[in-house]
């Protein structure tokens, strides 16, 4: 996982498009008082970077139907097959993440549903025949904070080793 140094401007831009990532690249560079190739050039290196992960429209689930937010914890039979239920995973739409964590879990994932009975459902006749030896599921009633990680100016001595 590697850290790029980004200078003010760098930063700049991305506090400004993660507040709105529609606003056009010329209000951005009249904001940064630098012109708008400058601004289409910073841009494409951040993208170049991995900095910044492309731009879509975050849509919210709960206006589509998607009443239930789960997060499981899996736990798998035989953790080998892991890469393979990883595969699998990516194929049932109602997970839209799936983290590598620490503790007991195997993997953690995040999962929409229309209703409970929905959710049941995708536990038993989608997770369940991925080899589960068991899980564990919350369920989010609303999530409090949802929000972008802020651009912030972080003291270099942290990165020195």
């Amino acid at each position: 996982m590697g850290h790029h140094q980004l200078d003010q401007l760098d930063k700049k831009i991305l506090r400004l498009i993660s507040e709105d990532a529609r606003i056009p690249f010329l209000e951005v560079a009249r904001e940064c008082k630098v012109s708008g190739a400058a601004i289409h050039q910073r841009i494409q290196k951040l993208n170049n970077l991995g900095v910044l992960k492309g731009s879509q429209f975050n849509i919210d689930p709960e206006k589509i139907g998607y009443e239930t937010c789960a997060y499981i914890g899996l736990y798998l039979k035989d953790p080998e097959t892991f890469d393979e239920v990883v595969e699998k995973l990516r194929n049932i739409p109602e997970v839209v993440e799936c983290h590598y964590t620490t503790g007991g879990f195997d993997m953690f994932i995040k999962v929409y549903a229309l209703n409970n009975h929905h959710l049941l459902n995708i536990i038993h006749d989608k997770l369940q025949p991925l080899g589960l030896s068991r899980s564990e599921t919350i369920v989010s009633f609303n999530a409090i904070i949802n929000r972008q990680l802020p651009i912030v100016d972080v003291p270099d001595e942290l990165f020195d080793e």
